[in-house]
Parts: C-alpha cells; structure tokens; sequence
C-alpha cells in the first residue's frame, strides 16, 4: 500500500500538476473555481465533522462497556462478600451449638454422679 502512494506521488511532478489545474480551469472557467472550492472545502469540513462524530460514539461506547464492566465486577465481589458471610456465620453457629451441646452433656454426665472416663 505504501508503495502505490509512493509511486502516485512520483506522477505529481510539478508539470503535471500544472497541466491539471489549466485543465480544470478550462473545464469550470474562472468564475466557477471559487464557488468549486468553497464546495470542495464545505464537503471536506462536513465529512471531518462527520469522522469524528464517529470517533466520539465509538470512544463513548467502548468507555460505557468498560464501565459496565467495573460495576458487575463491584456487584459480583460484594455478591461474593456476602455468600461469604453467610456461610461464616452459619458454620460459627454450628460451631457454637455443637460446642454447646458438647458442654450440655459433659455437665449432665458430671449432675448425674456419673464421670468421664
């Protein structure tokens, strides 16, 4: 590709150049060449604006998903924090009521005369 540009810029000596712009001035005339490049130069301004209109969306959006991202990222970590918890909470309960139960029976044995072998 940049072999093609190279070579089309080896065509615009400044002989050729000058060949198109007498060719272009008879085409038109002179009193059309200046409403042609007001036109010329509106098109390019339109499309440069329409360009970066473009290049905004696209920013926008990739800069919305990455946002995106980082919210369900935050709402599955504290998804994850409060499973967590919950589990903690439960075993330590279990725990705890095991640890009861286990303190229940040796002071029932120990109530009843009865001692740990």
């Amino acid at each position: 590709m940049f072999a093609q540009e190279i070579r089309i810029l080896a065509l615009l000596t400044p002989t050729t150049i000058i060949v198109v712009l007498v060719l272009i001035l008879l085409i038109f005339g002179g009193k059309k060449l200046p409403e042609l490049a007001r036109g010329l130069g509106k098109a390019r301004r339109e499309f440069k604006k329409a360009s970066e209109e473009i290049d905004d969306e696209i920013k926008k959006t990739i800069e919305d998903e990455e946002r995106a991202d980082v919210r369900r990222r935050l709402i599955e970590e504290d998804e994850r924090k409060k499973i967590r918890a919950q589990i903690e909470a439960e075993e330590r309960a279990k725990f705890e009521a095991e640890k009861r139960a286990a303190a229940a029976a040796e002071n029932g044995g120990n109530a009843n005369g009865n001692e740990p072998k």
